[in-house]
């Protein structure tokens, strides 16, 4: 992967062109997030309740579900038959957002929860990308 390295700063009057220095790095953006291929998938955020840390709508999620969660991690799970991304909290048996505009949610014995894996990793698209959002339907 070729990095180009901009300084950029507030009131920036112009910089140096970003071709005239590579560099290039020995690893890939794969090798960079991704520590256990076999067991990692890609989710695609949606709605804002994750958005108090840092996870927005359309967001790309790194999921890895070979990761032990610990109290507190964010997570994505099969909530009674629908994907949720929250924050789990292992001891109070309980789902949070990262909104205090979303009350807990309780996970009861009635209910059906599978543990989907721990969210390693959030990549922010600036612009859509049309064949990700094709996959992703």
């Amino acid at each position: 992967m070729k990095v180009i390295p901009v300084k950029a700063q507030a009131g920036i009057t112009g910089f140096e062109s970003p071709a005239s220095e590579y560099k290039e790095l020995g690893l890939s953006l794969d090798q960079l997030i991704i520590s256990h291929p076999n067991a990692t998938f890609i989710g695609l955020a949606a709605g804002d309740s994750m958005q108090g840390i840092g996870i927005f709508d359309g967001d790309v999620l790194i999921v890895d579900r070979s990761v032990e969660p610990k109290n507190y991690d964010v997570i994505v799970a099969n909530y009674n038959s629908e994907f949720v991304c929250k924050i789990i909290d292992i001891q109070s048996k309980q789902l949070l957002s990262a909104s205090h505009l979303f009350a807990p949610v309780s996970i009861h014995e009635a209910d059906t929860f599978q543990l989907e894996g721990v969210v390693i990793s959030a990549v922010r698209l600036f612009k859509k990308n049309i064949e990700l959002s094709k996959c992703m339907r």
